[in-house]
């Protein structure tokens, strides 16, 4: 657990996390289609993994009809934001602005995506200060 007493998801506990995220709540046999889409996954595998991710909490299940259907147990955007944090925290000394340097210089970056990144530049800006006055 992490400090903020959260489990910490395994790589493959975060892929079974994004397809259930991106396609809704899913039975064990629709997320091991999905996974075998990209690597070659068993179904026992998968039903493992995702019983153990019920017991993490990291997914819930809907047992009153015949089929169990899974549901994510955590919300994307606030396991994002904390793998994020804690990414940031143990590779980056905690700094936003080597994150985001290395990111930007590692990465071919549109002018799609830079318009996007100056657009949030801008609220931030505007969002400090107004909080600084």
């Amino acid at each position: 657990m992490n400090k903020q007493g959260r489990i910490k998801p395994t790589q493959s506990e975060l892929e079974i996390l994004q397809i259930i995220w991106d396609n809704g709540p899913s039975t064990v046999r629709f997320v091991n289609d999905k996974l075998n889409e990209r690597k070659k996954t068993g179904y026992t595998t998968t039903l493992k993994l995702m019983q153990i991710m019920l017991e993490k909490k990291l997914l819930s299940r809907n047992e009153k009809s015949r089929i169990h259907i899974y549901h994510p147990g955590v919300q994307k955007e606030a396991m994002q934001n904390e793998l994020l944090d804690r990414f940031m925290e143990n590779t980056f000394s905690g700094s936003a602005h080597k994150l985001v340097m290395k990111a930007l210089g590692n990465h071919k970056t549109s002018r799609t995506e830079l318009e996007e990144i100056k657009k949030l530049i801008k609220e931030l800006e505007k969002n400090n200060d107004g909080a600084a006055e």
